[in-house]
């Protein structure tokens, strides 16, 4: 799913529509963590962002659209997984603010999938990639660096944001194969 400030933008106009408990950015990355962690419905995820757990309209397309494109994207594994943020338009300050409310919404989704029973049964990559999304909740914008520094530091940001969820969604939801079934005359008795 390649995302764009229209999309972010369209996503924040339907929740605002819907009386969402959240912003765009934390909705996104809820429904995100929730893939990866469960696998999630639609219903799933809109019970964690909605009053009522349902919208109506022109609302409820857009908020499916952004569930199938998202869902799609992970489960592609083709890394064209991008978290939905205010566009390069936007201040850098609010894109900032946006991409830590987007990890705390991933985190949420992430802690109630039953697919991660205790984050510290994750090893290596997959458990730095969680330590890393915490820290970055609490990402600002450094006022004493300048505007290029702040804008090559929020694009590596995000750019491990994207990656980093893949890691996560490919480690807690590997591809299933079924088991091969051996001929009746090859089967070991």
């Amino acid at each position: 799913m390649a995302a764009s400030a229209q999309t972010f933008d369209d996503l924040q106009r339907a929740l605002v529509q819907a009386r969402a408990l959240t912003d765009a950015a934390e909705a996104h990355g809820t429904l995100v963590g929730s893939l990866c962690a469960s696998g999630c419905t639609l219903a799933d995820w809109l019970a964690e962002i909605l009053p009522d757990g349902r919208a109506e309209g022109a609302a409820a397309e857009r908020l499916r659209e952004v569930f199938d494109a998202t869902a799609g994207a992970l489960k592609d594994g083709a890394m064209e997984f991008q978290p939905l943020l205010p566009g390069d338009d936007a201040p850098i300050a609010e894109r900032t603010s946006a991409l830590g409310e987007w990890c705390q919404g991933f985190l949420y989704g992430l802690g109630t999938g039953s697919a991660l029973p205790d984050a510290s049964s994750l090893e290596g990559e997959a458990a730095e990639v969680l330590r890393d999304m915490t820290q970055i909740t609490r990402v600002d914008v450094d006022p004493d660096d300048g505007a290029e520094s702040n804008e090559a530091a929020y694009a590596e940001l995000v750019e491990y944001v994207r990656v980093g969820v893949q890691i996560l969604y490919d480690h807690l939801q590997p591809l299933r194969e079924p088991p091969a079934t051996r001929p009746a005359q090859e089967r070991l008795h």
